[in-house]
């Protein structure tokens, strides 16, 4: 049924606020919002820092956690009584039924080991001392004694489907969820963990918990992520962390990338590098993530990954100190409550849970393969990175990275035991703060939506100039080695391009694509169900420099080789593809053409994927077939759209 006018733009079942919440109180603040109106911030704890790390960001400046947020969760069979209630189950429970491995499921598991015996490693007994292996001995598939493969895909999926069949363990349901194929056909699975009612969405929504999602091994060749991930998967559905399903809900996607974990490689069976696909979505298992995440709406999406261990070594001759490397998003218009809930009711504590068990962690790095640059970065901070989207669909994003991918099965339980030891504080930290992140994420959902029509977005922003402290390891003499390297603050970003903030977008019907996209994403897209006309800015295309033909569309603009680069492992485009100019213009909006309001709370990834002139945006990447089909709107429209899509 047709509908008409700028509030007849339906309200997404995401927005939802769950009853019994109550008012919030008032706290607007100068370096929040210029103008907050009548919308409440929730209530924030005002305590002194004693974070070691920098603030959030130049615009927010987050007081420290709350003693509450300063817990420090317990590692595995290790809490007490009074935290949560302890119910071992031995590694025979669930392998016992597990059929001898004949010549097919053999050579399954070879075809999937990411790596044969471990290299010699670059280094001796005096840097290896500095990692001995954890009290806890996790036993999936992949980490059994004299094994030499990592667990193969075929007994991942027993694993999952296992836990899923067992019968409900008290109030524990577990359901096995089928979120695609790869490229190769390969099954891309998750297991939810529920104590709701039901496993459905519905049941889940009305049981007032957040969700929680825990990815890993997005790269095909860091397969620690999903070894720890199938030990937190059984213990959430019959073991020690079971408890926390009281007050929340749990997906573990352990293996997002099988293709490339059979295949031993970082990227997708096509090469492309899945972490930075998580905009434009051109591969199967980023659509079927983000299909996932617009579903089940989680309040935290943790992404468990692997660093190199030697990427220093030939620029300062020495091998990386820290267990485990943490970052949350980091990319502009992120809003700031995010942000501070990230650092103070995550980074923190899991910074403080790893260093109770003796495991060092530090603010995520990474250096290019240029010999002669000796800086570090902290972060990507372009909107395509897994991290920033999820961020920008509000959640707080988390990233944790062990240390290792580079070393074979060396350090093997170490690896697996940082990343399960930060999961459980995450997990404990969300269990503790179920009320508070909502409240954090229901204002933040009310405050995006008032923001339309008004105010600036930042296109393109850049890390703030900074120098860091990096500790390394002598590779001969195991000594720690101090260096202070430059190393710009993805936490405090510069604006390198701004744009006053339009009411929506208006893309021609030829556009379907990007629409295609956007909706995957969980954006509402309005089809015009009968003409009208709309106050628009069109883009038009700068000259080119190089022979002075208007480059309109991607291929003219240079844009397709900028393209290739936002998804290879090499690293997106460093500079725009296209230079536009605005134009103020009176658009007759056809029937069948669309209309993408940013009264939605993703409207800041409305705003990456459709202003063309970035490296990754949808006329970058070619879903966007050329200019002249993407206007700006700047008024709220009067239009009649359907309501079928």
């Amino acid at each position: 049924m047709p509908m008409r006018g700028a509030a007849s733009c339906r309200p997404r079942r995401a927005e939802a606020l769950r009853p019994g919440l109550g008012a919030l109180l008032c706290a607007c603040t100068a370096f929040l919002l210029a103008a907050c109106g009548s919308t409440p911030l929730p209530p924030w704890p005002e305590q002194a820092s004693q974070s070691g790390q920098a603030a959030a960001s130049e615009v927010l400046t987050p007081p420290a956690a709350s003693a509450r947020s300063k817990t420090v969760p317990a590692p595995l069979g290790q809490r007490s009584a009074s935290q949560v209630r302890v119910t071992p189950v031995p590694p025979s429970a669930l392998e016992a039924s597990t059929p001898a491995q004949g010549p097919a499921s053999a050579a399954a598991s070879t075809a999937s080991t990411t790596t044969s015996d471990s290299p010699a490693l670059p280094y001796g007994s005096a840097v290896a001392a500095w990692f001995p292996d954890p009290g806890t001995r996790y036993d999936p598939p992949g980490l059994a004694p004299g094994r030499q493969s990592f667990t193969s895909n075929a007994e991942l999926a027993l694993w999952l489907q296992k836990l899923a069949a067992a019968p409900p363990h008290g109030r524990t349901r577990s359901k096995l969820l089928n979120l695609g194929l790869s490229q190769q056909g390969e099954p891309l699975l998750g297991l939810l963990l529920t104590q709701a009612k039901d496993t459905d969405i519905a049941s889940l929504d009305a049981s007032g918990r957040p969700t929680v999602l825990l990815l890993a091994q997005q790269h095909g060749d860091e397969p620690a992520g999903a070894e720890a991930m199938l030990v937190v998967a059984r213990e959430l559905a019959q073991g020690l962390l079971e408890p926390l399903l009281a007050r929340l809900h749990v997906i573990v996607v352990p293996r997002a990338n099988p293709d490339g974990a059979a295949l031993g490689q970082p990227g997708t069976a096509q090469g492309t590098d899945l972490e930075r696909d998580h905009l434009s979505l051109a591969t199967p298992e980023a659509q079927a993530l983000a299909r996932l995440v617009r579903d089940y709406r989680p309040l935290l999406v943790l992404d468990a990954r692997e660093y190199p261990a030697l990427a220093l070594q030939q620029k300062f001759d020495g091998i990386a100190r820290y267990d485990a490397l943490l970052s949350y998003t980091t990319t502009a218009n992120y809003p700031p409550f995010l942000a501070k809930a990230a650092q103070q009711w995550y980074y923190e504590p899991i910074t403080q849970a790893l260093r109770a068990q003796g495991l060092t962690s530090s603010w995520y790095y990474e250096t290019s393969t240029q010999p002669e640059d000796r800086s570090i970065r902290t972060g990507s901070t372009l909107p395509e990175e897994g991290r920033n989207v999820q961020g920008l669909k509000n959640t707080v994003s988390l990233q944790v990275a062990a240390r290792g991918s580079d070393l074979g099965r060396a350090h093997l339980q170490r690896r697996v035991h940082t990343i399960v030891t930060a999961v459980n504080s995450a997990l404990q930290s969300t269990a503790e703060r179920a009320a508070e992140l909502e409240q954090v994420h229901s204002f933040v959902v009310r405050e995006t939506r008032a923001q339309n029509c008004r105010g600036e977005l930042v296109l393109m922003a850049e890390p703030t100039p900074a120098q860091q402290e990096l500790v390394l390891l002598d590779a001969r003499s195991g000594a720690e080695k101090k260096f202070k390297v430059d190393a710009p603050s993805a936490l405090a970003l510069r604006p390198l391009q701004k744009r006053a903030r339009p009411c929506g977008y208006w893309l021609a019907a030829s556009a379907e694509r990007a629409v295609e996209r956007l909706r995957l994403l969980g954006v509402e897209v309005l089809r015009v169900a009968e003409p009208g006309t709309l106050l628009a800015e069109t883009y038009a295309p700068e000259l080119s420099a190089d022979n002075g033909a208007d480059p309109a569309t991607p291929e003219k603009s240079g844009a397709k080789a900028a393209a290739a680069g936002t998804t290879s492992l090499t690293g997106p485009a460093a500079v725009p593809p296209i230079a536009v100019r605005l134009r103020r213009s009176v658009i007759d909006a056809p029937v069948g053409s669309y209309y993408v309001p940013l009264s939605q709370s993703l409207a800041p990834l409305v705003s990456a994927a459709l202003e063309p002139d970035t490296p990754f945006s949808y006329f970058s990447q070619r879903l966007v077939p050329e200019l002249s089909v993407l206007a700006r709107v700047l008024a709220a429209p009067e239009l009649v759209f359907d309501d079928s899509d």
